[in-house]
């Protein structure tokens, strides 16, 4: 399965994406501040431009796992592998004070995701059913 996360809307504080799953339209996310990172960059031209918990994550294709979350005390996405950060989730939010580099999926409206958790549930039943007969992966796309 691919995740595909197509940045659209870039903001002083934060980032809006459109996410596709396998080619369909499935919802926006919310991301921080996108500073023109790749994946295919030095790990120290990365942590020359990225602003902790303020930087959305390299462009880039990573896998993608649901593990147990120690912090949130769940079972979350976690992408893997991403250059210069870790543990990069997908979980539910509102605005960017919610994300330190992480994805929060819902439906944008001005400032914000609405409908979070209800986007992130669906999602989730979504994973959970691919995870169990192939590899998911995200395409981080600018």
């Amino acid at each position: 399965m691919i995740l595909t996360l197509k940045r659209v809307l870039f903001k002083d504080n934060f980032t809006i994406s459109d996410l596709k799953i396998d080619g369909k339209n499935f919802c926006h996310v919310l991301e921080d501040v996108d500073r023109n990172l790749d994946s295919s960059m030095s790990l120290e031209e990365i942590k020359a431009k990225k602003v902790y918990g303020k930087t959305a994550i390299p462009t880039g294709t990573y896998e993608l796992v649901i593990n147990y979350s120690n912090k949130f005390k769940t079972y979350l996405p976690l992408l893997l592998n991403v250059p210069g950060y870790s543990g990069i989730r997908i979980h539910p939010g509102t605005t960017e004070q919610d994300t330190e580099g992480c994805l929060l999926p819902g439906v944008f409206k001005s400032d914000r995701v609405m409908s979070s958790r209800v986007t992130f549930r669906d999602l989730m039943t979504i994973l959970r059913r691919a995870s169990k007969k192939e590899r998911i992966f995200v395409q981080v796309e600018r």
